[in-house]
């Protein structure tokens, strides 16, 4: 009975964290998004409206720190999803 629990636990997490990768990847995906709206504003308000070029570079900046932020997360998580099922598979086996 306190295997099947755990069992059920496990499967519950994986199920958990997996679906907090995806949604991660979303964040990632609307980022990259964001970054080529910003390509595109540069690349047609370039020195024709300072505002529109000046936003287009925010974007370009915004886009790719934040693709870098979630993307490192993305990598450490399915890293840190990996070592946990690892753990509780070899746990589990014992």
């Amino acid at each position: 009975m306190m295997d099947q629990t755990i069992l059920e636990n496990f499967k519950k997490e994986v199920a958990y964290q997996q679906h907090m990768l995806e949604n991660l990847g979303r964040w990632f995906s609307l980022l990259f998004v964001v970054a080529s709206i910003g390509v595109v504003l540069t690349y047609f308000f370039y020195q024709r409206v300072f505002l529109l070029f000046f936003l287009g570079v925010t974007f370009i900046t915004l886009g790719v720190l934040g693709m870098t932020l979630f993307g490192y997360g993305i990598y450490k998580g399915r890293a840190n999803l990996n070592q946990f099922i690892d753990y509780m598979e070899t746990k589990l086996s014992n």
